[in-house]
């Protein structure tokens, strides 16, 4: 749960995508087996620590919408409003401020793409993870920021407290 007047960012990047079929456009890739394994054990993740979005970001793409439904079918507490918002397919973190910006709910989760994930991620914290790969933001990593105001307009660079990160693919 979210502490009374802080807001909470669950940023994620989807979950491994399927290179198979070379005809399928960048924006129609699937998840492949994996990545939907690593989907749902993100959803997994995030409801046993309490991490309930209450609205979710997602990007256009195929990929995002999927990782959020294989997410979902862990047991929330809360059923977010899924906002599938287009600017964020392959957003330069500029854009994915400007987006988070216009959410509503305490919680909200952002599901994206690198490279501009990474760099958002990156920088949103006064202090980033230690982990040797959060640089690279690899497929299904996520990131739990708190921020000490319960508007998000006033969600700004170097602000964010992490709370935890987590790489599920692989």
């Amino acid at each position: 749960m979210t502490p009374p007047g802080h807001c909470r960012l669950i940023l994620t990047r989807h979950a491994k995508s399927d290179w198979d079929d070379p005809s399928v456009s960048d924006h129609d890739r699937p998840l492949n087996a994996r990545g939907r394994r690593s989907a749902r054990a993100l959803g997994d993740w995030l409801a046993g620590r309490g991490y309930d979005p209450e609205e979710v970001l997602c990007s256009s793409s195929r990929r995002t919408a999927e990782t959020w439904d294989c997410a979902a079918e862990a047991v929330f507490e809360t059923l977010p409003v899924l906002r599938i918002e287009p600017a964020l397919y392959h957003a330069d973190p500029e854009t994915m401020l400007r987006v988070l910006r216009t959410a509503t709910a305490p919680t909200v989760m952002m599901i994206g793409h690198n490279p501009g994930i990474a760099a958002f991620a990156a920088m949103l914290p006064s202090r980033v993870p230690m982990d040797p790969q959060f640089r690279s933001y690899p497929t299904a990593a996520t990131l739990v920021l708190d921020f000490q105001t319960a508007n998000w307009a006033e969600v700004g660079p170097g602000l964010g407290s992490v709370r935890d990160f987590v790489r599920l693919d692989g």
